[in-house]
């Protein structure tokens, strides 16, 4: 009998069936409120019929239309729609299928385009699975080990993560730029420096968002140096933290920016945008694919843009992100074993602590199991796995935000009294 690989542990019990905005349906029989959203894919919820009717259309007109053998239609909308929500800018794009082959394009960009050898990487980041992205991942051992030697030139530095360090936020900030000039006079020179790579707010290293005064440090020392700023916005972008990019909260702009996850409401896309000028030091050959920029996903990216666009979604991604963070917030003072409640819009984490203030993966795992039983899908990320995470899709409403708080109240209480 074959079976999936026994490392595919599911995450929760639940064998889906039907999914429809922020509820999964299990073959249980039970309503599932869905505050996972496929790792922040579905960005429109499940199903939304908006895309669902764009994927159709598309499926019976055409499935395939490899992008470096022919030109297809819904390629062609999409380019224009993203150059409406693109930094100014950032107006060539090359488009792929996942986060992962993303980043590994913006780097490979990065080192023809400066003709340096090193990426500069933040301590907590997360990057991908295959093996340059793994390389560049720092936010946990088993993203990347087992499979070694890794790819040289990625040198990491940190990143201003207040609450592990037990610091404010400024003293963080100050002391990772500090030692970003730290590493580059004793690691990776300035002359040697491709890019470095972050994310706006940290993904699988538990959801800590940085500070404008580290992004701005980032960007200064790359106008500095020459090197370039990629900001890794596979988790962050498309409306998850209450602007259409993460980056917007920092006021800086990008040289490569990385997209992928809720851009295409479940259906595989990914790319990178970077200037024109940019982009053409790409080597010839060196960008392609054979499923990248796929016609149906291409058709669902566009409605998702619009059904972004039309129904506010950022707007009410920033809204409900303050609702349930002020709930997280009330159900923090009221438990000991919650150490921080952080994140933007509507990618939100509660970190739990030992009472000596030591990562609790022990007691975040119950809680998120508990949650299961309430009927509230949740997901772990943290080193620890200490972190419980919450991204529910971008069209949660008040009523759902409050039924998702309710059945979080329910399941820290029995989670901390085992």
């Amino acid at each position: 009998m074959t079976e999936l690989s026994p490392h595919l542990r599911q995450a929760t019990p639940v064998v889906a069936v039907r999914g429809e905005g922020v509820h999964l349906y299990g073959d249980d029989g039970r309503r599932y409120l869905d505050f996972t959203a496929g790792i922040g894919v579905t960005s429109t919820g499940h199903c939304h019929p908006k895309v669902v009717a764009a994927a159709q259309e598309q499926v019976g007109t055409l499935i395939h239309g490899q992008y470096t053998t022919v030109m297809h239609q819904p390629l062609r909308r999409l380019v224009s729609r993203l150059g409406e929500v693109l930094p100014a800018g950032l107006d060539s794009l090359f488009l792929t299928n996942s986060g992962s082959e993303a980043v590994e394009a913006a780097l490979r960009l990065a080192r023809q385009a400066t003709g340096r050898p090193n990426v500069l990487v933040c301590h907590g980041g997360f990057h991908g699975r295959t093996v340059a992205a793994a390389s560049m991942t720092t936010s946990g051992t088993r993203f990347r080990s087992g499979f070694s030697p890794l790819m040289g030139g990625v040198v990491v530095t940190p990143f201003p993560t207040a609450f592990r360090y037990g610091w404010d936020e400024e003293t963080a900030t100050r002391f990772a730029l500090r030692e970003l000039d730290y590493v580059l006079q004793t690691i990776s020179a300035p002359d040697d420096t491709a890019a470095v790579i972050v994310e706006p707010v940290l993904g699988e290293g538990g959801y800590v968002p940085a500070t404008r005064d580290f992004v701005e440090g980032l960007r200064e020392r790359a106008d500095r140096y020459g090197f370039l700023l990629i900001m890794d916005e596979v988790q962050t972008g498309v409306g998850r933290t209450g602007r259409f990019w993460g980056h917007e909260h920092f006021g800086v702009a990008p040289d490569i920016l990385v997209t992928a996850k809720g851009l295409a409401s479940g259906f595989p896309l990914s790319g990178i945008a970077a200037p024109d000028e940019l982009m053409r030091k790409a080597w010839p050959g060196s960008q392609g694919g054979t499923y990248g920029a796929n016609a149906v996903a291409c058709a669902a990216a566009v409605a998702t843009l619009d059904v972004i666009r039309d129904e506010k979604l950022v707007e009410n991604a920033d809204a409900m992100g303050l609702r349930l963070r002020a709930g997280l917030e009330a159900v923090a003072a009221a438990t000991p074993a919650i150490g921080d409640v952080r994140g933007l819009g509507l990618m939100l984490a509660t970190e739990f602590v030992t009472p000596d203030g030591a990562p609790d993966p022990e007691t975040a795992a119950r809680v998120q199991r508990a949650a299961v039983d309430e009927g509230l899908l949740l997901l772990l990320c943290g080193a620890w796995n200490q972190v419980v995470r919450m991204i529910p899709a971008l069209v949660v409403d008040e009523g759902a935000v409050d039924a998702g708080l309710r059945a979080w109240t329910a399941a820290v209480r029995a989670g901390t009294q085992a």
